[in-house]
């Protein structure tokens, strides 16, 4: 069949449909963020949760929210710049800062919720598969659905990394054990055997001091540190000087030596 061209005559106009601005821009899935959306019509007023993974080049940002129609409102968030507080220095874009920012994330929003003594996660993990039920005579357990945007949803990726720090942590979030990756303290270790060359290359910020062993150390201690104390610490304001006071005093100075001289 060969190619057919385009007419773009006046009935080809009259029916021109423009996409939505984030459409255009390549920023929103519209047809996901749809089905991410709409709550059944037998649950009224109760909002459909999101946990949102947003990976950047320096930073990964993990936020719930629920959608409104003057826009999507944030319950709790997290993010990976604040995992040096807590003992990781470096990698804020792996796959184990992505795990770590939303185990952070899900211990916040339930201590929040005061139901950090009811749902614990699975504070030993083994790598299997887990999934956190709701107790009876208790609150439910806080139930949201991964929102991974643009980001390509294949094996492995950060994005799912994310979702099992979150389910560690005690979310109920709906997904299969499939996507998760193994570990990389394995592939560390196989690579410092067989190519040394290839190991420098991909991890040069491990090189400094510190060994395979040494980093998965350095990781249960951020777990262990996340789950004590997952409250997002506010940064104390300066305070502001007054300038319009500072002038007025200098003026009435400049003044007063003005009339003794």
């Amino acid at each position: 069949m060969g190619i057919v061209k385009v007419v773009q005559n006046k009935a080809y106009f009259k029916r021109y449909k423009v996409k939505f601005r984030r459409q255009q821009e390549s920023k929103t899935d519209y047809s996901a963020w749809k089905r991410l959306v709409f709550q059944d019509k037998n649950k009224y007023n109760t909002p459909k949760y999101r946990m949102i993974v947003h990976v950047t080049n320096r930073d990964i940002i993990c936020h719930i929210s629920y959608a409104c129609i003057e826009g999507d409102m944030i319950v709790c968030a997290a993010y990976a710049h604040e995992l040096p507080k807590r003992g990781v220095k470096f990698g804020l874009t792996n796959h184990a800062a992505a795990y770590c920012t939303s185990l952070l994330l899900a211990h916040r929003l339930i201590n929040r919720f005061g139901m950090d003594k009811i749902y614990e996660g699975q504070v030993k993990v083994t790598g299997d598969k887990y999934n956190v039920e709701s107790i009876d005579g208790q609150p439910g357990a806080f139930t949201c659905y991964l929102d991974a945007g643009l980001a390509r949803t294949t094996t492995r990726n950060k994005v799912f990394e994310a979702l099992k720090g979150a389910v560690n942590g005690g979310l109920s979030i709906p997904h299969k054990s499939k996507e998760f990756s193994q570990k990389a303290i394995d592939y560390m270790h196989y690579l410092i055997e067989e190519d040394e060359d290839a190991y420098k290359k991909q991890f040069p910020q491990h090189l400094t001091n510190i060994t395979p062993d040494m980093l998965e150390e350095m990781y249960k201690k951020a777990h262990a540190a996340i789950r004590e104390n997952p409250v997002y610490e506010k940064k104390p304001k300066k305070e502001k000087k007054d300038w319009v006071a500072q002038k007025k005093a200098s003026f009435l100075r400049a003044r007063e030596w003005a009339a003794k001289s």
